[in-house]
C-alpha cells in the first residue's frame, strides 16, 4: 500500500486505477501517466477568489443544466497517449476503466453542463468551462502543461486568474486551438462565452 509520495517513482507512469489505491495526504494531479504534486493548502487570498467566482458561478447556474464544482474535483481526461479514443467516444463521455485513465486533473473551479458526464468519482470527460487560479507554486512550466492539456481534452472555455496582477484572462476554444482574451482588469466586466449571459465585474473577484 502506498501511503508516502516518496514510494513512488515519479520516472514511472501511473494510472486512475493506481491514483484510488494511494492514501497518503499530498495532493496530486496525473498528466499523461505522470505524477505532478500540487501546490501546499491554498493561501487565504486563493480561497477568498475561489469562493468568490464560485459564488458568483453558482449563482447564475440556479435553475440551470449546468453544474459547478470547486477543488478538490477530481476531473478524468480522456486524451490518453497510448489509449486510442475515437472522436464519439470523446464526446460521449463514455467510461473507460480506471486502468485506461492517464490524466486526472484538480482545476480549482470546473463547470459541467453535461450531467451524463458527472459520477461518484467525479467528472469522466471533458467540462465545459475550468478556471485555475495560480499561486506562488505555480510556475511557467506547470501554467504551459494545464494550458496543453486542457487544449488536447477540448475544453470549450479555460479561465486563468492571476491573484498577483488582479487579472482574468480567458480562452476560447476555436478550430483545436485556445484563443486568448486581453487580460480582464479592475473596472472592465467579465464575459463567458460559454454560459451565455454570465457577466460580473473584476472588482468582485479580488479582495481589497
Amino acid at each position: 500500500m502506498i501511503t508516502n509520495l516518496d514510494q513512488l517513482d515519479l520516472t514511472k507512469k501511473y494510472t486512475y486505477a493506481d491514483y484510488l489505491a494511494w492514501q497518503f495526504k499530498e495532493r496530486v494531479e496525473l498528466i499523461r501517466g505522470k505524477v505532478f504534486k500540487m501546490s501546499p493548502a491554498p493561501s487565504d487570498e486563493h480561497q477568498r477568489i475561489s469562493g468568490a467566482i464560485h459564488g458568483i458561478i453558482w449563482s447564475f447556474l440556479r435553475n440551470r443544466p449546468c453544474q459547478v464544482r470547486h477543488a478538490p474535483y477530481d476531473v478524468r481526461l480522456t486524451i490518453s497517449n497510448e489509449v486510442p479514443i475515437s472522436e464519439k467516444r470523446k464526446k460521449a463521455a463514455l467510461s473507460l476503466t480506471d486502468d485506461q485513465i492517464e490524466t486526472v486533473v484538480q482545476p480549482d473551479i470546473t463547470v459541467i453542463c453535461d450531467a451524463a458526464k458527472i459520477d461518484k468519482k467525479g467528472c469522466m470527460g471533458s467540462p465545459d468551462l475550468v478556471i485555475e487560479i495560480l499561486s506562488e507554486g505555480n510556475n511557467k512550466a506547470d501554467v504551459d502543461e494545464k494550458f496543453n492539456i486542457y487544449q488536447d481534452a477540448r475544453i470549450t472555455e479555460y479561465w486563468i486568474v492571476h491573484p498577483i496582477e488582479q487579472t482574468i484572462t480567458v480562452y476560447s476554444l476555436q478550430h483545436e486551438k485556445y484563443i486568448g482574451s486581453k487580460p480582464y482588469t479592475s473596472g472592465e466586466t467579465i464575459r463567458s462565452q460559454v454560459l451565455k449571459g454570465l457577466d460580473f465585474e473584476v472588482a468582485e473577484v479580488f479582495p481589497g
